[in-house]
């Protein structure tokens, strides 16, 4: 489901400044301005679980490295990230890699309508950039215990699952295993607040991440072209 088809979970829409500070608009051109000053060969694009990332080691060690660029905000649904990507995030920049990251807060949405707005990014993102890859990470479980909003994010991840499989350019990686132990808690060592994650849960997301961005980046653009195919 996507914005052609009434979902509202595609719809570009610019963060409201309640506030009156301006800090999501001031954060978005930020980006663009980034995006005319760097050369990154990967693009992570997403909410807090992206913006948060580069505030712990694993991204200076295992990110910055492969010239990465984080345009994560806080707070943001699958409405807000199209909205930054159409309008100059995507500028100026080639990336041979793009993660996306997004999702969990799509609270009114429902579990179809939010993977039709990641979606709806990843074809954005493809059209763009159709020599890049897009990797599209799996929305965490979140809250102590079991509870409606995990159920949601893992029937969201089953159809992304499952959609991404038919795009050549795309593909789905689930980085949520082992935060929920036997009795279906999640601890604060993993998740300080039951959603966002402490130091070692970013460990246990990067290494997978990582491992498939180096394979991604090493391959030629025989073989890229080759998978397409």
């Amino acid at each position: 489901m996507n914005s052609e088809d009434g979902n509202p979970a595609a719809v570009p829409v610019a963060v409201q400044d309640t506030q009156g500070d301006q800090r999501w608009m001031s954060q978005h051109n930020r980006f663009v301005q980034e995006c005319k000053d760097a050369e990154p060969d990967v693009l992570f694009v997403g909410d807090s679980m992206v913006q948060l990332m580069q505030q712990y080691e694993v991204w200076r060690e295992l990110f910055s490295p492969l010239h990465a660029l984080n345009f994560g905000v806080a707070g943001d649904t699958t409405c807000n990230v199209l909205w930054r990507l159409q309008n100059g995030e995507l500028q100026n920049i080639r990336p041979k890699v793009v993660v996306v990251w997004v999702g969990t807060n799509n609270y009114e949405h429902t579990a179809e309508q939010v993977a039709g707005g990641i979606l709806s990014i990843v074809h954005l993102l493809i059209t763009q950039f159709p020599q890049a890859k897009i990797v599209v990470l799996g929305l965490l479980p979140r809250g102590e215990r079991p509870n409606p909003l995990r159920e949601k994010n893992a029937s969201v991840n089953g159809i992304l699952r499952s959609s991404l499989a038919r795009l050549s350019a795309a593909q789905f990686l689930d980085v949520g295993g082992g935060f929920v132990h036997s009795d279906g808690t999640i601890a604060t060592r993993d998740m300080f607040d039951f959603l966002h994650l402490t130091a070692s849960g970013y460990r246990a997301v990067a290494k997978p991440l990582s491992d498939l961005l180096l394979q991604l980046l090493e391959e030629t653009p025989e073989e890229r072209r080759a998978s397409l195919v």
